[in-house]
């Protein structure tokens, strides 16, 4: 009898510890809503050609409802606020797990920033909805700042305990069901910021990139050779943070030397459309919804054209699921 008692105590202990647990994690689904991207890719039907990689520049830049509107594409963007190189390939490697797309485009933003510019905030906007894996495990490793525990991304109370007094509606709303935020990985922005003005342009003391960005990158770069995707090298038309030529030369060098396309789409900003006065939500760091849907619909027109992509418009069970999306998606556009 006082075993079972044992076992019933420790059972409740651990049902009330990973209450607790969940409810101090940030929820994600009305503030800070890039916290919930890694999250909702495993909600999808694992059925993409198409995979964009990167930081902010591909989840607010590249619209997948337009890719498949346009071209019948089906695709999927994992990217989050400020993911650096590292957390790309590990990214890429946790989703060929699930699925293995045609093409992967990544954009070399993250390029510019070493391993020195690991962040525990935008750490725990990618990892805390991960899933466990071996990849998950490699990702906290090679992303963990000093003062940072493995540990507390095991158990998060231990990094969250302190929003006891900061709880607001929204935990306990979304305890059971987060909301979705994006459209296959897209998040939309109505939001109207023109550009105005930008800081100096600095003169740097070094233009090259890392070692640990080439390595990065070198990594990625195999692992789509050895599972037969085409790798495309892109930068998105962003104003801020500078892409210097500098920055650009060196991706085109490597381009050339691994026969990869690369597509530099700032230098495309006037063919595109683009109209930093009406299609930014911040200035020229991102586009907004209008000018998200005017990149979108450009390079649908350059993976329809050169990428041998399926146009799934005319697949009865896809074109299903995507007609259903895009309704969502119209809706919330009109509102």
């Amino acid at each position: 009898m006082k075993y079972i008692k044992c076992i019933i105590i420790i059972g409740v202990f651990i049902l009330i510890f990973f209450f607790i647990n969940h409810l101090l994690m940030p929820k994600y689904s009305e503030t800070l809503r890039e916290g919930s991207l890694t999250r909702e890719y495993y909600k999808e039907d694992k059925n993409h050609e198409v995979i964009f990689l990167g930081d902010c520049e591909v989840y607010a830049n590249f619209s997948p409802m337009v890719l498949y509107e346009k071209a019948g594409i089906t695709s999927y963007v994992r990217g989050n606020s400020q993911q650096l190189i590292n957390q790309s390939y590990y990214i890429l490697k946790e989703t060929l797990k699930y699925e293995i797309p045609k093409v992967v485009v990544f954009n070399v933003n993250s390029m510019r920033y070493g391993e020195d510019e690991k962040n525990e905030a935008y750490n725990r906007l990618l990892i805390d909805n991960m899933k466990w894996s071996k990849e998950k495990i490699d990702l906290i490793n090679s992303s963990m700042t000093e003062g940072e525990t493995f540990l507390s991304y095991v158990f998060p109370i231990l990094r969250y305990h302190s929003r006891f007094s900061k709880l607001t509606s929204e935990d306990f709303k979304y305890f059971l069901k987060p909301k979705q935020n994006s459209f296959n990985g897209f998040l939309i922005t109505k939001k109207i910021k023109p550009y105005t003005s930008l800081p100096p342009k600095k003169v740097l003391a070094n233009y090259n990139f890392s070692d640990y960005s080439y390595e990065y990158l070198n990594k990625i770069t195999e692992l789509c050779q050895k599972n037969n995707i085409e790798l495309i090298l892109i930068k998105a038309p962003s104003l801020y943070p500078y892409w210097y030529n500098e920055y650009d030369n060196q991706i085109r060098q490597y381009a050339l030397e691994n026969n990869l396309d690369y597509y530099n789409l700032f230098e495309e900003k006037d063919v595109i459309g683009i109209d930093y006065q009406l299609d930014t939500y911040d200035g020229g760091l991102h586009l907004n919804l209008s000018g998200a849907t005017k990149l979108s619909e450009y390079f649908a027109k350059i993976l329809k054209d050169n990428y041998n992509l399926t146009d799934y418009r005319t697949d009865k069970k896809i074109s299903s699921i995507y007609n259903e999306k895009l309704k969502e998606y119209n809706k919330l556009i009109k509102e």
